[in-house]
C-alpha cells in the first residue's frame, strides 16, 4: 500500500480517533457509575493503555503491516488466535465509529431536538463515501480538524477552571473503589484510537521512527485532555445534570460561556466525532484486508482500488456493519468496544513475551519495551481486573464474541490456514525439538527490509547462496581449513586441495582477525565472475593462530581476480555487520546453523544497490 503518512498525519489520525465519544459522551455514564472519582477512572485507563501501547509499539515496529495487531498476533500465536483477535479489532474500531456517529446525533438532538437515528443515517453514508473516494483528502481533513479541536479544548480548560464548584466533588467516590475500576473499563474504549496506528502501519513513512513518536504524543496529549475535561465537567455540572447527560461537554460549555460556548463546543464535538467515525472505518477496513491476504476471509475483501490505493470492499463491509450497530443501545456499544480493546492490549503483552523468548533472529523491533517482562505481566493483570470489574455482562459479551470468532475460524479459516508462528519457535527452544522451519524468519526478514527500505546488494546475494558450516570440538586449525575446503569444493565445484593450500598460506602469512571472536580469510579462484562465501561457526571458539583471540565466527571469501572490488565491498559489509554489539550473541544463538544467514541478511549496514 502507498506509504503516504508522516508523523503529524499519524498523530492526527490516532488522536482524532481517540477524541470523540470517550470525552464528549461518556463522562455522563462514567459519573453515574463512579461519581467525581471517574477522573481517576480516565487516568487509570490511560495508564493501562500506555502499558499496552508500549507492547503494541514494539511489535508494530517489528512488523509494520496492514491489520497491525491481527498480523503480529497471527505470526506469534497462530491463525486461530490471530483470526479471533483480528475480527475483534475490526469489531472494536467499527463500534467506535458507530459510537461517534451516535454522539453526533446526540449533539444535533441537544441543539435542534432532532431524532438522533435519523441524523445518524446520512452521516454514516458521508463517512463511508469519504473512505471510498477521498482518502487523500481525508488525511488533510483529519489534520485540520484535530488542530482546531485541540485549540478549542485548551480554551475550554482555561476558561472552565475558574468556574469549578468544589462542592460538586463531595462525595468523591460515592459508589466505592470497585466502581472506579469498573468505570475505568467502561471508558477504556476512549483509548481505542491507538489501534489505528497498528491498522495503517503499512502506509506510514519511516515506521521505525514515526510509529513510536505518534503513539507517545497521542497518549500524552489525549490523556491530558481526557483527565482535564472530565475534572472540569464534573466540577461545573454536578451529579444532577451530568449523570443523565449524553452531551456533557456541550452542557458544561453553556455553564462556562453561555450559549456561545455551547455552540462552539458542540461544533468541536461534531468535528471530533466526524474525525473518529471516518478514521474508525478506515482502520477497521485494513483488518479485513489483512485477513483476506492470509486466506482467513473471502478474497474479495482484499481488493485494492488501483486509483485510490484503498481496500474498497473492506470499506463497504465495514460500513454495512457500522450501519447495523447504530440500532444498538449506547451502553451495549461502549461495553462491547471496551472489552474487545482490553483483550487486544492483553494479547499485545503476551505477544511481546512470546516473541522475545522465541529468540527469532529476524524479530528486530526499532522500539523495545522497557521493564520487560514485568511491565507486560503487570499490564496483563491490570487488564484482567478491568474486565472482571466491568461485570458479568461485559464478560459474557466478550466470551460470546470470542466464541463467534473461533466458530468462523473453525468453519472457514481452519482449512485455509497453515502458518508458522513464534510460539512454535518458543516450543522448539524449550523442548529442543524441530517444531519450526524457516518460513517465519524469512517473512520477518522481508518485513524488516521493507520497513528499513533495504535493497538486495551483491553481498546479500552472496550470503543467500553461501555455504554454512559448524565445527564442534575441533581445535586444530589445519583440520578446520581442510574441512572448509572440502565442503566448499563440493558446493561450488572447485579444487579442494588447491583451496586448502591457499587458505593455509593466507592464515600463516597474516592475521585474519577482524574483531575479537571474528575472523576473515580468503582465496583467489581461477576463472572470472565469481564471488562465493562460506560462513563458519566454531563452537566452542578456536584460536586459529597464537596471535589471535578465540574465533567463533569465520568468514571465508572466495573470489576471482576480476571481482576484487566486490571482495573489498564484502569485507566492508562483514565489518559493519560483525561490528554490531549484539553480533556475537546472535551468532551463538541459533541451534540450526542455516539460520546464520539471517543475521547477515537483516544486519543494519550501508547497502549499495543498482536498479
Amino acid at each position: 500500500m502507498n506509504k503516504r503518512l508522516g508523523l503529524f498525519a499519524v498523530f492526527c489520525m490516532t488522536s482524532g480517533a481517540m477524541i470523540s465519544s470517550g470525552i464528549f459522551v461518556l463522562p455522563g455514564l462514567a459519573h453515574a457509575q463512579a461519581g467525581p472519582a471517574m477522573i481517576f477512572s480516565y487516568f487509570l485507563a490511560g495508564c493501562l493503555a500506555a502499558i499496552g501501547s508500549i507492547s503494541l509499539t514494539e511489535v508494530i515496529t517489528a512488523m509494520p503491516k496492514a491489520g497491525g495487531d491481527y498480523f503480529f498476533i497471527t505470526r506469534t500465536m497462530g491463525p486461530a488466535t490471530g483470526m479471533v483477535t483480528g475480527l475483534l479489532s475490526w469489531l472494536s474500531l467499527s463500534l467506535k465509529s458507530a459510537l461517534a456517529i451516535v454522539g453526533m446525533g446526540a449533539v444535533f438532538q441537544f441543539w435542534f431536538g432532532w431524532d438522533p437515528l435519523l441524523v445518524s443515517l446520512p452521516l454514516w453514508a458521508i463517512f463511508v463515501g469519504l473512505n471510498l473516494f477521498w482518502a487523500e483528502q481525508e488525511d488533510l481533513m483529519q489534520m485540520v480538524l484535530l488542530s482546531l479541536i485541540l485549540a478549542l479544548m485548551l480554551l475550554f480548560v482555561i476558561k472552565g477552571a475558574p468556574k469549578i464548584e468544589w462542592s460538586n466533588f463531595d462525595p468523591f467516590a460515592p459508589h466505592g473503589l470497585g466502581q472506579v475500576l469498573g468505570t475505568a473499563g467502561l471508558v477504556f474504549v476512549s483509548y481505542g484510537g491507538l489501534l489505528k496506528v497498528a491498522a495503517v502501519a503499512e502506509e506510514i513513512k519511516e515506521p521505525h521512527k514515526n510509529i513510536p513518536w505518534a503513539i507517545f504524543l497521542s497518549l500524552v496529549v489525549v490523556g491530558f485532555f481526557y483527565v482535564s475535561l472530565a475534572f472540569i465537567t464534573s466540577g461545573v455540572l454536578g451529579a444532577e445534570i451530568l449523570d443523565i447527560s449524553l452531551s456533557p461537554i456541550t452542557q458544561a460549555a453553556r455553564r462556562i460561556a453561555g450559549s456561545t460556548g455551547a455552540v462552539v463546543m458542540g461544533l468541536v464535538a461534531v468535528a471530533a466525532f466526524a474525525s473518529t467515525a471516518s478514521a474508525g472505518i478506515m482502520a477497521a477496513s485494513r483488518y479485513l484486508l489483512a485477513l483476506s491476504r492470509d486466506g482467513l476471509a473471502p478474497a474479495f475483501l482484499g481488493t485494492i482500488n488501483p486509483r485510490h490505493g484503498i481496500p474498497q470492499m473492506g470499506v463497504l463491509a465495514t460500513g454495512l456493519f457500522v450501519l447495523g450497530t447504530l440500532f444498538l443501545s449506547l451502553e451495549s456499544l461502549v461495553k462491547a468496544a471496551s472489552s474487545i480493546l482490553i483483550f487486544t492490549y492483553l494479547m499485545s503483552n503476551l505477544c511481546v513475551i512470546v516473541l522475545r523468548e522465541s529468540r527469532l533472529l529476524s524479530y528486530r523491533p526499532s522500539f523495545k519495551s522497557p521493564g520487560y517482562p514485568w511491565l507486560q505481566i503487570a499490564g496483563s493483570l491490570g487488564f484482567i481486573i478491568l474486565i472482571i470489574e466491568m461485570g458479568w455482562k461485559a464478560l459474557l459479551s466478550s466470551l460470546l464474541l470470542v466464541l463467534a470468532g473461533l466458530a468462523f475460524y473453525w468453519f472457514y479459516g481452519r482449512i485455509r490456514a497453515q502458518r508458522e508462528t513464534a510460539l512454535l519457535y518458543l516450543v522448539k527452544r524449550m523442548t529442543d525439538t524441530e517444531a519450526s522451519g524457516k518460513v517465519l524468519e524469512k517473512e520477518l526478514r522481508e518485513i524488516i527490509r521493507e520497513r528499513d527500505e533495504m535493497c538486495w546488494d551483491e553481498f546479500d546475494h552472496a550470503v543467500r547462496g553461501s555455504k554454512v558450516l559448524e565445527f564442534k570440538k575441533i581445535s586444530d586449525t589445519n583440520q578446520i581449513l581442510a574441512s572448509i575446503s572440502l565442503e566448499a569444493a563440493t558446493e561450488f565445484g572447485i579444487e579442494a586441495q588447491e583451496l586448502a593450500l591457499a587458505l593455509k598460506k593466507r592464515q600463516k602469512s597474516q592475521s585474519t582477525e577482524m574483531f575479537p571472536g571474528v575472523a576473515i580469510t580468503d582465496a583467489l579462484l581461477p576463472g572470472e565472475g565469481r564471488l562465493e562465501l562460506v560462513l563458519v561457526r566454531l563452537a566452542p571458539p578456536v584460536s586459529l593462530s597464537p596471535a589471535q583471540s578465540p574465533t567463533r565466527a569465520l568468514f571465508v571469501i572466495l573470489f576471482t581476480h576480476d571481482r576484487r572490488d566486490a571482495y573489498l565491498r564484502s569485507l566492508a559489509a562483514i565489518a559493519q555487520a560483525a561490528g554490531n554489539e549484539s553480533f556475537s550473541r546472535k551468532w551463538d544463538q541459533p541451534k540450526d546453523p542455516e539460520r546464520l544467514r539471517e543475521i547477515l541478511l537483516t544486519a543494519p549496514r550501508q547497502r549499495t544497490c543498482t536498479l
